[in-house]
Parts: C-alpha cells; sequence; structure tokens
C-alpha cells in the first residue's frame, strides 16, 4: 500500500511517499481503508518535534524516539470504510463509512490503517463525505470536551481565541449551539469564516489585545499558548470559567490556585476523544447544529504541502489529505 512516511525529524520535505506493507488486522481490530485524513498542528509538531508547551518535550521525545521517530507513519483523524475486521469484533462489518481517531498508534496518512475496534470509531455523519468527516474528530472532540466542562448557559458571553483553526471553529459553532454570544479572535484574514459560522463578535489579535479591554467574558477558550494567564484570568467575569487547550505547566499549576481560592474557574484537562463524545458531535452535525469547515484537500502524494499550509497560520479551518480514487467524496 502507499503511504507517507518519515524516518527523521525535520522540515515538511522529510515526509516522502513510499509503498510499505499494509496491516493486518488482530483479532480485535478493524482494518479501514482511509479516504481522508486530516494534516494538523500536532503532526506538524511530531515531525518536527517542535512544541510550544515544552513541559512535555523528554517524556514525548522518549515516546517518539529520541534520534529518530519509532512511528514511520504520522495521522490521528481520518474517515474511511472498514475493509476487513477480526475474529472478535462484532460492532463492524466490512464496508461500514467510519470516522475516528488512531490516537498514538497514529498511521492515517495511508491507504489502510488497523486500530482496535473499542477506539473511538463511528459510523460517519450521513450528511457528510469523507474529508468532510476527517475534519470533525480534532477540533470537535476538544471543543465539545472543554465547552461541556465550563457548564455554559443561554446567554452568556463567550470568547474563543485561536478561532479559526481545527478546534476554534468547533468551539464557536459550539458555544453557539449551546446558546452563547461568542466573540472569535484570530487574524482578519479569517473575519468572514469566523463570522459565517456563527460568531456574533470578532477581534483582530494583530490590531487589538482583547485582555487590555474593559469587557469580560463568562467563557474563554484558549488555543494560544503564550498568551498571559493573568490577563486572561482578568478578562472573566465574576464566576467566570478559563478552558487553556494548550496549557503551560506554569498554567496548569496556577490554575489549580485560582480554582481553589477564587470565584473563578480554570480547566486544562485534556480530551479523552471518547466514543459518546464523537457520538454526540455526529447527532449534531446530522441535525444541522454543526459543520465542519475544511480550508484545503491535499492528494496523498503531496502531504509535504498539506504541512506547509497548516505551518503557514493562513488555513480557514482544518487542512485535509485525501487517499485514494475517491479523493474522499
Amino acid at each position: 500500500m502507499k503511504a507517507i512516511i518519515y524516518k527523521r525529524y525535520g522540515s515538511p520535505d522529510v515526509l516522502q511517499l513510499q509503498e510499505v506493507e499494509k496491516p493486518i488486522p488482530a483479532d480485535d481490530e478493524v482494518l479501514i481503508k482511509v479516504h481522508a485524513a486530516e494534516a494538523t498542528k500536532s503532526d506538524c509538531e511530531m515531525r518536527s518535534f517542535s512544541f510550544p508547551v515544552i513541559w512535555f518535550w523528554l517524556p514525548l521525545r522518549i515516546a517518539m524516539g529520541l534520534l529518530k521517530p519509532k512511528k514511520h507513519i504520522l495521522g490521528m483523524y481520518f474517515a474511511g470504510e472498514i475493509e476487513s475486521a477480526g475474529r472478535h469484533v462484532v460492532k463492524f462489518k466490512k464496508g461500514d463509512a467510519v470516522f475516528g481517531t488512531t490516537r498514538f498508534r497514529l498511521g492515517a496518512y495511508a491507504e489502510y490503517v488497523c486500530v482496535p475496534a473499542s477506539y473511538t470509531l463511528v459510523s460517519k455523519p450521513s450528511n457528510l463525505n469523507f474529508v468532510e468527516s476527517a475534519a470533525v474528530p480534532l477540533g470537535g472532540l476538544n471543543a465539545l470536551h472543554f465547552l461541556r466542562k465550563a457548564h455554559i448557559r443561554d446567554g452568556e458571553t463567550v470568547l474563543v481565541n485561536g478561532a479559526g483553526g481545527s478546534i476554534g471553529t468547533f468551539g464557536v459553532q459550539i458555544a453557539k449551539a449551546m446558546g452563547a454570544e461568542v466573540t472569535g479572535v484570530d487574524s482578519a484574514i479569517k473575519e468572514e469564516m469566523i463570522r459565517r459560522i456563527g460568531a456574533d463578535h470578532f477581534i483582530d489579535y494583530t490590531k487589538e489585545d482583547f485582555t487590555k479591554s474593559d469587557k469580560t467574558y463568562d467563557v474563554i477558550f484558549n488555543m494560544v499558548s503564550k498568551i498571559s494567564y493573568s490577563s486572561c484570568i482578568k478578562s472573566l467575569s465574576h464566576s467566570g470559567r478559563y478552558l487553556i487547550a494548550n496549557p503551560r505547566i506554569s498554567d496548569m499549576l496556577r490554575s489549580v490556585l485560582t480554582s481553589m481560592f477564587t470565584n473563578k474557574t480554570a480547566i486544562f484537562v485534556f480530551a479523552e476523544e471518547r466514543k459518546e463524545e464523537l457520538h454526540i458531535l455526529k447527532e449534531m452535525i446530522e441535525k444541522g447544529k454543526i459543520h465542519p469547515i475544511v480550508d484545503k484537500i491535499y492528494p496523498l502524494e503531496k502531504a509535504a504541502e498539506a504541512h506547509q499550509r497548516v505551518e503557514t497560520e493562513q488555513r480557514l479551518g482544518p487542512v485535509i489529505i485525501s487517499v485514494g480514487k475517491s479523493q474522499g467524496l
């Protein structure tokens, strides 16, 4: 089968299209014919081994490979069809259209991938094609995880910092579906898209620092690791909730103190990416409450270009790698 592999850390040029052995599912696994996979910021960070949050650098380096990557095929979030199933699998059968995550098994930048049937894997939304479905799991699962913890009430104000990325685009839509008044923060080129998916207000961070305004918010959902923790806490209203998707270790320590000794709450618990939450996203999509935004689609052999697009930060939503002749549709 064809796959994009990398055998050393570095620029997008380390990604190469090669023929590799097709995986064989174990008794509790399914073999999936991949139609589309999201090229994520995490993929780019693992490829280059450059992370904005450095506290987990050493343990991750040990896990992934000190001198070179142990796993040569990237890709965690995908959509495709069940090709075959192990003898202990009863929930899936050949031909089922599914979407989900490989977790840290990776491997979705390929024509086929094997994952345990117990993983976060469900039938894809009936009103989405494979490309659109592949754009859901990363952003949707993370946004839903955090926003459910915020217990948003109808009419509350929510600010999404990094609203134009994979997680942010779902954050805006899910917050609106929960009844919030939403402000999106990102660069000016993303304003039209962010307003189109439901943001009531928009702030161009290159021209205005929302933390220096007198306005406060009931919930701040932050994807930007370098922003000041104390400034965000000050921008919360009484009993406000601060959701940190990319926490520094100092943020994690301070969040405990904030939650214990003030009337505000800071939350950094990482998304578990549970099957139950993916089912919720599927239902919301099929009911028309949310919809994935796809920036650009690249064929498998142009995965390096997909990574370059992700790293420019000019993308309007997820970047998708289409696999096979179907072009993911």
